[in-house]
C-alpha cells in the first residue's frame, strides 16, 4: 500500500547549515510514527523541511505518492496535511468555538463545517463544554487539545505533531495520548516529533531515532523499547 507520507534522503538545516543528513521516513495511512531522539537531533527541522519552514537541500517529499517537496504550506494543508506547531499554536484572543472555525477556513461548504465541529467536539467533549471560553485561558493540555482540534477541522489524511507533550504534567499527557490513539482509530495518520520518548512509543505503531541529525534506528515501536543496552542508550533511557 503506498504510504500517505514519505520523506526520502532529506538532508535539511537553515541557510547554508546542514542539521538533519540523508533521513529517510514513511508513514501509512491511519498509523502513528514517531521520531524520537535527544534535543538537537533535527527532529524538529525534519518536521519544518516538509512544510518549508527549514530549507531541503537534497531528498524529496511525496504525499499521497504526489512530489511535494517545496510546495508552500497553506497548499499542504489544503492538500490534507494538518499541522500542529508546539507553541503558538492556537489564537489566545479568540474563543474554543472560533479556534475551531478558523481551523476550517479553506473549507466551503457551511453544512459540512457544522458536521465537522459536531464530530470535533464528540472526540473532545471537553472543549466543547467550555466552547465558549478564550483560548488564552485554557490550561496548557487544553491548549493542546484545541490545537490538534483544530488541526482536524482541515479534514486532513496526516497531523503532523511538534513535541505535542511539552511541558505537560503526567495526567493531561495521558489524555493528549489517549485523544491520539482515538484520532488513529478513526484512520487518520498521526506522524509526531516528541522528546519524551517512553510516552511516544507507547501509542505509536513505529519509531525513528534521530541522533545528531541522521537516523540512528528505526523499526516498531514496541522493538526500540526493548531492554537491549544500545538501544537504551540512543534514546536515553540508561540513566
Amino acid at each position: 500500500m503506498q504510504p500517505v507520507l514519505s520523506m526520502q534522503n532529506i538532508r535539511a538545516g537553515y541557510g547554508d547549515v546542514t542539521i538533519v543528513n540523508d533521513v529517510s521516513i514513511t508513514v501509512g495511512s491511519g498509523e502513528i510514527v514517531a521520531i524520537v531522539g535527544p534535543n538537537g537531533s533535527g527532529k524538529s527541522t525534519l518536521l519544518k523541511s516538509l512544510l518549508g519552514f527549514a530549507r531541503i537541500f537534497e531528498g524529496r517529499v511525496y504525499y499521497e505518492g504526489q512530489d511535494v517537496t517545496g510546495v508552500a504550506p497553506h497548499r499542504l494543508v489544503k492538500q490534507g496535511i494538518g499541522y500542529v506547531p508546539q507553541i503558538d499554536n492556537v489564537f489566545p484572543n479568540l474563543t474554543i468555538a472560533e479556534n475551531l472555525d478558523m481551523g476550517a477556513y479553506y473549507r466551503k461548504q457551511k453544512d459540512d463545517i457544522r458536521k465537522t465541529i459536531k464530530e470535533t467536539f464528540g472526540m473532545f467533549p471537553e472543549l466543547e463544554a467550555r466552547k465558549n471560553y478564550l483560548a488564552g485561558n485554557l490550561s496548557g493540555g487544553e491548549r493542546q487539545m484545541l490545537a490538534i482540534a483544530r488541526a482536524m477541522m482541515g479534514q486532513p489524511r496526516i497531523l503532523l505533531l511538534d513535541e505535542p507533550l511539552a511541558s505537560l504534567s503526567p495526567k493531561p499527557t495521558s489524555v493528549i495520548l489517549s485523544k491520539l490513539e482515538k484520532i488513529e482509530a478513526a484512520g487518520m495518520a498521526i506522524l509526531m516529533v516528541e522528546q519524551n520518548v517512553k510516552k511516544a512509543l507507547s501509542v505509536s505503531k513505529r519509531g525513528y531515532v534521530l541522533v545528531e541529525g541522521a537516523c540512528a534506528m528505526e523499526g516498531a515501536a514496541d522493538s526500540l523499547l526493548s531492554e537491549d543496552d544500545s538501544k537504551q542508550r540512543y534514546l536515553g533511557l540508561d540513566a
